[in-house]
């Protein structure tokens, strides 16, 4: 069972580590490329204020965003503004996202987010939780995948690893950081092809796509290349 209330705390946290460390840049850094291609800094932290309020949208019902080109446009108008007014849209939605957590509802319901989606509402909060943490790294300001909380880290590869759990395109393929172990691709019985083997932020930075798979040893055949995201 996910933890809604427990997950809720810990984007609030999450969100104060984010600002605290961002509000240590200035207008010129905000301008700067961030470590996703084609997205500066103020692109991320828009990005971050743009989610909040998407993913109230999806407790509410609502469609997450009103379409993929008004996503990235509303993205694109955000992006330059100054470091005082990102923060300030930051602390703002976060603090609606907050609310909408806590108002009464049927948190077992399935709820829709991008694509067609669906998910338990349940995990709404975690999935804010994966965009607050993520994009912190990638704003390159010193946070680092070896930074994040192990309790995230570990429920962030089970998370991606059922997502591509499946996938026609990825070998049947046993994750392991050496204490615990996942599975994942397009066969989960039987013997995998693949054994993937590193530290839990290696693993996650693979899966999510930050890394190109440093640290890692495989057995069995190659890294396997993981579909976008």
């Amino acid at each position: 069972m996910n933890d809604h209330v427990r997950d809720l705390a810990s984007v609030r946290d999450a969100t104060e580590r984010l600002l605290s460390a961002a509000a240590a840049l200035d207008n010129a850094a905000v301008t700067q490329q961030s470590r996703l291609p084609g997205w500066s800094r103020g692109h991320v932290l828009a990005h971050v204020a743009l989610n909040a309020d998407a993913l109230i949208n999806v407790l509410a019902g609502r469609p997450m965003y009103a379409s993929a080109e008004t996503r990235d446009a509303d993205i694109e108008r955000d992006a330059p503004r100054p470091l005082d007014t990102q923060l300030a849209d930051i602390r703002a939605s976060a603090a609606r996202f907050q609310e909408a957590g806590a108002r009464p509802a049927d948190w077992s319901r399935t709820v829709t987010l991008r694509n067609g989606v669906t998910d338990s509402a349940s995990r709404v909060p975690f999935r804010r939780w994966i965009e607050v943490e993520l994009h912190h790294v990638d704003l390159g300001i010193g946070y680092e995948l070896e930074d994040l909380p192990q309790e995230f880290t570990e429920r962030e590869i089970g998370f991606l690893a059922e997502r591509f759990a499946g996938h026609p395109d990825v070998p049947p393929t046993r994750l392991t950081d050496g204490t615990h172990a996942w599975r994942t691709g397009r066969g989960t019985e039987g013997t995998p092809e693949v054994t993937v083997t590193g530290p839990a932020p290696a693993l996650l930075g693979w899966l999510a796509g930050r890394r190109e798979g440093t640290g890692l040893t495989v057995d069995g055949d190659l890294l396997p290349a993981l579909p976008p995201l």
